[in-house]
């Protein structure tokens, strides 16, 4: 526990610790590759590790029911975060002209989050960790797609399919997942911009509609579930300026197999950023980008948290009119907050959310995501 607790201050002092964009880029470690236009993408290989670049993470959240018709909602994270110390060598003990890295060196660091919605009981439950490469405990492949963390994992272990593993206590979910439509690359030329300035943007795609089954433990009691989740994947070296203070990120999955991902980026003034986006997938036919101007979002409703003291929207409206959207989205539990157990760490609210409305004058129902940073106090980074 108290080692545990010193590589958590450490973090507090370099970096950010939600999904996630990174810093100030004034305070950016000169040698982390910068995600510029023109980017290449080159499938499976994107989906291992780029250690080339600062901060990385792979985001899966999803909606699970149970043969009996219990339904839940899931979010497994993690994170690979360089912190811009280069790495402690030492020599093998058979030779003399020969390095490697030793396993306490602090270059790199790997968070990992776990939570889970009952909406039956309207319970909510989280928990995060956070280790070193070293020892065994957590690593990235860079040649291929598998992520450990302390027993938790994700893997690639076929064409567009993958396996995830996370365990905490009585709560636990492992499921097999199958894409069910090409994946989607968010953005312009190769780049999700989320600020003007050069470098301030990150590689960042999903596959918006994953077909989910498997095995979910609620306070040890097992359910045989199935599904579907969303999966992100950013890599870059910064994101926000210090005029940001925080984000919404919506990822919507509509009945009729649509998919919306939207994220507003809120400045201190009050206002949007600019460059504040989105991606409409129709079911079919190809992914088009959303910019700040073709979409509204409209909070219908707010929750404060008895624990930070954050007032959260709780309840949204949104609106593309070039696509007939017309979307209420709802969340199925309010109390989705994830604390930091971290002294001055950051916490932010992530839910599953229900939603209902109008595309092309059609009912639609579906499920959604959201998640809420910089309620609680302004996103910045700590150095």
């Amino acid at each position: 526990m108290i080692f545990s607790r010193i590589l958590y201050g450490i973090l507090s002092l370099l970096l950010v610790t939600v999904p996630c964009f990174s810093a100030n880029p004034a305070k950016q470690a000169p040698h982390y590759e910068q995600a510029l236009p023109g980017y290449q993408y080159h499938f499976p290989q994107d989906h291992a590790a780029h250690p080339s670049y600062k901060t990385e993470w792979w985001y899966y959240t999803g909606h699970l029911k149970s043969s009996q018709g219990r339904t839940f909602g899931y979010e497994l994270t993690f994170f690979r975060i360089g912190t811009g110390i280069a790495p402690i060598q030492q020599k093998p003990l058979d030779t003399i002209d020969k390095v490697k890295k030793s396993p306490w060196s602090m270059d790199e660091l790997y968070m990992a989050h776990f939570a889970l919605t009952d909406d039956q009981g309207k319970n909510f439950f989280n928990t995060e960790t956070l280790n070193r490469a070293g020892l065994n405990t957590a690593k990235a492949d860079s040649s291929s797609y598998h992520v450990v963390n302390k027993g938790w994992s994700i893997k690639q272990t076929g064409p567009d399919k993958f396996e995830l593993f996370a365990r905490s206590g009585e709560q636990a979910l492992h499921l097999n997942l199958k894409a069910k439509k090409p994946l989607v690359i968010h953005g312009k030329n190769g780049v999700s911009q989320k600020a003007d300035c050069v470098g301030c943007a990150s590689h960042y795609y999903s596959y918006t509609r994953l077909l989910s089954e498997g095995i979910l433990t609620w306070k040890g009691e097992k359910f045989p579930v199935q599904g579907h989740t969303w999966m992100d994947h950013e890599f870059g070296s910064n994101q926000l300026t210090t005029q940001q203070v925080g984000w919404d990120w919506f990822s919507v999955q509509l009945d009729d197999n649509s998919e919306l991902m939207l994220y507003s980026l809120r400045q201190k003034d009050g206002h949007m950023d600019p460059n504040s986006s989105g991606t409409w997938v129709p079911a079919q036919g190809n992914a088009s980008h959303l910019k700040l101007n073709q979409f509204q979002i409209k909070a219908l409703a707010y929750w404060k948290s008895a624990k930070t003291g954050g007032v959260y929207p709780s309840g949204w409206q949104v609106t593309i009119p070039e696509q007939g959207l017309d979307l209420q989205i709802i969340p199925t539990v309010r109390k989705q907050e994830l604390v930091s157990p971290t002294p001055g760490g950051t916490s932010y609210w992530e839910g599953r959310c229900l939603i209902s409305g109008n595309h092309n004058g059609k009912k639609v129902r579906g499920e959604a995501y959201v998640e809420l940073t910089g309620y609680s106090k302004a996103f910045k980074q700590r150095i």
